[in-house]
C-alpha cells in the first residue's frame, strides 16, 4: 500500500508551500545519490520524496490528491501520473526545486534554523454507518483514546517553576556539523544532533505528569456531522483532532473512515436502494394494494394485476440524499412470485382446476399464440 505524501515529507495537511519545500530539501538532500553511492535504499527515498513533493507543490495536483488520493493522479498531469516516478523524473524534480551542488558543498547562503518541532501522528477511526444514517446524513459521537498536550506543564515538559537548558553539545542549534575538504571544495555534513533529538534544548528537571514528553494519554468524545449519501471508503479529516506532538509540537489529524453496514432488507445501488417484495400468485393476477418498508418507515404501494415476476416498481425520493448535491435517489421494488412448498388436498383441487383454464397457462405453449408471432415476424 502506498505511503500517504504528507506522511513522507513529515508535515501536516495543511503545511503550506514553504513548509512543503522546507520539508523536501532536508530528505532530498538527505537522501540524494551522490551523497549515498550505490545505496539502493536511500535511492527509492528519494524518489518517494520527490514524488510527494512533486504532487503537493502543484495546488491542482494537491487538491485531487486530497480528495481522491492517490486515485485521482492517475492520467497524468503534465507526464506525472503519481505510479511511473523514476530517478529521472526525482532528480529534475531536484534540479527544477532550486538545489544543487552548493546544497552539498556548504557555499549556499542560507542558515539553517533549528528543527522544527515534531507533528503528533494522525488517528484513524473506523464508523460504521446503517443506510438510514447514510440516507439523511446523522451526528455521531467518538471515543477518542489519544495524546493531548499536557495541562500542568502547558506543553512544555518541564516540572513547574523550571525551565529547560540549551543543549551543550549543539549549543542550541539541534545540529551537529562536520567540516571536510575534499578537491571539490569544502563538505559540510549536517545531523541531528544525538543529545536534544534536534529541538535545542534538553530537560534536566522533567514534569511529573508528562515525564518530559509534554503530552499525556486522554480520552474524551467528540460530535462528528456526516453528511448523506456518504458510502464505504469515504473519509472525513478532522484537523488538529489527532495526537498531539510532543514538547508542544502541533496536533495531527483525526480522520473518520466510512464503512457502511450490510443492510437486512435493502441493497444499495448508488442513491438508489432495492427492495425485493414477495407476492403471491393471486396478488399478482388480481392486482392488490402492500405496504412495504421504506429507510424512513414504511409506505403504500400498489401492485397492478397481470403483474409478472422480476417487474421493477419505481417509488421516488425513497432512496439515499445524494453527496454534496440536491435530491434523493429512488426505491426500487423487485417483484418476485412466490411458489408455495406445501399444499393441501382442497388446495391441490383448486390448483388442478386452474390449470385447466387457458388463460392460466404462458402463451409459449399456445400454438395459436406462436402462429400469430410467426406471421408478424414475416408477413
Amino acid at each position: 500500500m502506498a505511503r500517504d505524501y504528507y506522511d513522507i515529507l513529515g508535515i501536516s495537511r495543511n503545511a503550506d508551500t514553504n513548509e512543503i519545500k522546507k520539508a523536501y530539501r532536508k530528505l532530498a538532500l538527505q537522501y540524494h545519490p551522490d551523497k549515498n553511492p550505490g545505496d539502493k535504499q536511500a535511492e527509492e527515498k528519494f524518489k518517494e520524496v520527490s514524488e510527494a513533493y512533486e504532487v503537493l507543490k502543484d495546488a491542482e495536483k494537491r487538491r485531487r490528491y486530497d480528495q481522491f488520493g492517490q486515485s485521482g493522479l492517475k492520467g497524468g498531469f503534465g507526464g506525472f501520473g503519481g505510479f511511473d516516478f523514476d530517478l529521472g523524473d526525482a532528480l529534475r524534480t531536484f534540479m527544477s526545486a532550486g538545489f544543487g551542488f552548493g546544497d552539498f558543498f556548504g557555499t549556499t547562503s542560507q542558515t539553517r534554523s533549528r528543527r522544527a518541532k515534531i507533528r503528533g501522528s494522525d488517528l484513524q477511526i473506523r464508523l460504521e454507518l446503517t443506510l438510514e444514517e447514510i440516507a439523511t446524513g446523522v451526528t455521531k459521537k467518538i471515543k477518542l483514546k489519544r495524546y493531548s498536550k499536557c495541562q500542568t506543564c502547558n506543553g512544555s515538559g518541564v516540572r513547574s517553576g523550571s525551565s529547560s537548558n540549551v543543549c551543550p553539545l549543539c549549543h542550541g542549534s539541534g545540529e551537529i556539523r562536520q567540516t571536510s575538504r575534499t578537491i571539490f571544495g569544502q563538505f559540510i555534513n549536517v545531523t541531528t544532533c544525538s543529545e536534544c533529538g534536534g529541538e535545542g534544548k534538553v530537560i534536566k528537571d522533567p514534569c511529573t505528569s508528562c515525564y518530559g514528553e509534554g503530552r499525556v494519554k486522554t480520552e474524551n468524545t467528540i460530535s462528528v456531522d456526516i453528511p448523506s449519501g456518504v458510502t464505504t471508503g469515504n473519509y472525513i479529516t478532522l484537523r488538529g483532532e489527532g495526537h498531539s506532538g510532543p514538547r508542544g509540537g502541533p496536533a495531527g489529524d483525526a480522520i473518520i473512515i466510512i464503512e457502511e453496514k450490510e443492510h437486512p432488507h435493502f441493497e444499495r445501488h448508488g442513491d438508489d436502494i432495492l427492495y425485493d417484495l414477495y407476492l403471491s400468485f393471486s396478488q399478482v393476477a388480481l392486482g392488490d394494494e402492500v405496504e412495504v418498508p421504506t429507510l424512513n418507515g414504511k409506505a403504500r404501494l400498489s401492485i397492478a394485476s397481470g403483474t409478472q415476476t422480476g417487474k421493477i416498481l419505481r417509488m421516488r425520493g425513497k432512496g439515499i440524499s445524494h453527496l454534496n448535491h440536491h435530491g434523493t435517489g429512488d426505491q426500487l421494488v423487485r417483484v418476485l412470485v412466490w411458489t408455495p412448498t406445501k399444499l393441501s388436498e382442497k388446495e391441490k383441487k383448486l390448483f388442478y382446476q386452474l390449470a385447466e383454464c387457458d388463460s392460466i397457462r404462458p402463451p409459449i405453449g399456445d400454438k395459436s399464440f406462436l402462429r400469430k408471432v410467426k406471421e408478424a415476424l414475416f408477413e
